[in-house]
């Protein structure tokens, strides 16, 4: 059966308490979670993949999830950044988890700062939930993986980059967008000092993303001497940037983009998208024109290769996506090379045994090169898993011509 992924608009529509599942035109919904830690009832926002349906079941597929700060403010934006990135096959089927604030400055800082003196921070017991409830939750209820990313901006980026430090195991990649750094006299700054030459990071990312807050003529170089109140949130950020530059020899995998035409606010979309790209740098897979024209050029090879490198960027076994095999595995049969072809649909069996489209479309590939027996058992395996009527109309074709002796 011939699948083609067709970019499609995605609505943006305002999620509702009672907003059901698996509806194509909702972002996601709410759950309410207990909490001791907190002694409190909390909010979340969930969305489950579109191309799972939005489906609880977890033998459809397990997905990485993005645990996300500010999520009343965030959800909508980073939903649709990660539902265009896998259509445009950038990134995996992602879940998005938006947490709602009870207090979010008392949640997202620690200790206290002169500028806040009627707030103290309980940023500990606020990550204690996520860790020892809410991720238990997300991991219990929905179809997840192991690999995680934490999202965070202004105060929330604090807590991103806290949680780098402190907890460096419990997210696989971190993002900071303009965080609150200068927080407590530049605390987790210093503490970065501490803690960055002595701590492992292999396999774990930092991307930050800094907003311009620069007066005319100022540069991020010239700023460093400035001790203004209005820069310090810069100045945090330049500082803790430098000490993970310093610090390469622990294999953080590190970026960071200075964004001269955004400000605070409107540096929280494109840094969510470019972290995004930068987290998953490794999952695009790029196959040259050169190499689908060369009969001999093995793309089997290279799907198993660029898989195995996207298994251990990720930590499990990822396979080959099943429509992307499907449709390679057609384009090579529109240009008679059938030896790829057939490779191509052999291996999507292989990876996918439980879908009937992958025997529908090997049996395609046998009905065009004439091998109609072995069309007739992909077609009959292939109804065995899922009535489809193409598949079935095909296989009844091919019958009556058997008995007609055609």
């Amino acid at each position: 059966m011939r699948f083609f992924l067709c970019l499609g608009t995605f609505l943006l529509i305002s999620f509702g308490v009672s907003a059901q599942e698996n509806s194509p035109f909702t972002v996601g919904f709410e759950e309410t979670i207990p909490s001791k830690i907190l002694g409190q009832k909390r909010a979340v926002l969930i969305h489950i993949p579109t191309s799972n349906g939005g489906n609880k079941i977890k033998d459809r597929g397990r997905y990485p999830v993005i645990y996300l700060l500010d999520g009343s403010d965030n959800f909508n934006s980073v939903v649709s950044i990660t539902e265009h990135m896998e259509e445009s096959s950038l990134c995996p089927p992602v879940i998005v988890v938006g947490i709602v604030h009870a207090d979010r400055l008392s949640e997202l800082t620690t200790g206290a700062d002169k500028e806040f003196p009627n707030s103290v921070g309980k940023g500990e017991k606020f990550m204690s939930f996520v860790e020892k409830e809410l991720i238990p939750y997300v991991d219990a209820t929905y179809p997840t993986t192991t690999y995680r990313t934490f999202i965070g901006h202004s105060v929330g980026g604090l807590t991103v980059v806290n949680a780098l430090l402190h907890n460096p195991n419990l997210f696989n990649s971190y993002v900071s967008l303009d965080g609150a750094l200068w927080w407590n006299d530049q605390k987790v700054v210093k503490e970065a000092k501490k803690i960055l030459p002595t701590h492992p990071y292999k396999g774990k990312k930092l991307f930050m993303a800094m907003a311009n807050r620069l007066e005319r003529g100022v540069d991020t170089l010239s700023v460093q001497k400035d001790t203004s109140a209005a820069t310090f949130l810069m100045r945090s950020n330049i500082s803790f940037i430098k000490e993970v530059s310093k610090n390469k020899r622990n294999e953080l995998g590190f970026k960071y983009k200075f964004y001269e035409d955004d400000n605070h606010s409107s540096v929280r979309l494109i840094g969510e998208y470019d972290a995004l790209r930068f987290i998953y740098d490794f999952y695009k897979l790029k196959i040259y024109d050169s190499e689908l024209n060369n009969p001999d050029f093995n793309l089997n090879s290279l799907l198993i290769a660029h898989y195995k490198n996207v298994s251990e960027q990720m930590g499990y076994t990822v396979k080959p996506d099943e429509s992307q095999v499907n449709n390679l595995g057609y384009q090579m049969l529109r240009t008679k090379q059938f030896k790829k072809s057939e490779s191509l649909f052999k291996l999507n069996v292989a990876n996918n045994p439980g879908s009937a489209n992958c025997y529908d479309s090997l049996g395609d590939f046998y009905l065009e090169t004439g091998i109609k027996t072995k069309a007739i058992e992909c077609f009959k395996k292939a109804l065995t898993l899922k009535v489809i009527p193409e598949t079935k109309g095909k296989l009844e074709r091919l019958l009556n011509d058997k008995q007609a002796g055609k």
